[in-house]
């Protein structure tokens, strides 16, 4: 059954456990159903593998966690844009909604690069001393 049928909340939540339901429900959604969330939690879960492996350094440990958790918070970003603009459009094409979902693409790709970069930086030098 579709989120959406089954939660018909639309007033403020009545606690906090309930807050903290819902933004779980969220989180199990976007994993459900975005591939390419699943791909980012990979990539992240291959990076803090790597890092235990090499013994990081604090600082490297927080670049690492920084980046991993950025991309997935600007995919789950992108996914809500994504969702708003089919719900407005009724999932029919228009130039604006075509837009705005590419530019929350483009976040994403912008977060990954970055995120790819720090990852060089990182363990280049540590793969280059292995060799």
């Amino acid at each position: 059954m579709p989120m959406d049928l089954k939660d018909k909340q639309v007033g403020k939540n009545k606690s906090f456990i309930a807050s903290l339901k819902h933004a779980f429900r969220g989180i199990v959604t976007v994993f459900k159903e975005e591939r390419n969330m699943r791909s980012h939690l990979l990539s992240a879960v291959l990076s803090l593998v790597l890092c235990w492996l090499f013994h990081v350094s604090t600082v490297e440990w927080f670049m690492i966690l920084f980046c991993c958790f950025l991309v997935i918070i600007i995919e789950v970003l992108n996914t809500v844009v994504e969702n708003i603009v089919d719900l407005v459009t009724g999932c029919s094409y228009h130039p604006i909604a075509k837009k705005a979902k590419d530019m929350a693409a483009a976040a994403v790709l912008i977060a990954a690069s970055f995120s790819l970069l720090i990852g060089c930086i990182v363990f280049l030098p540590k793969l280059i001393e292995l060799f």
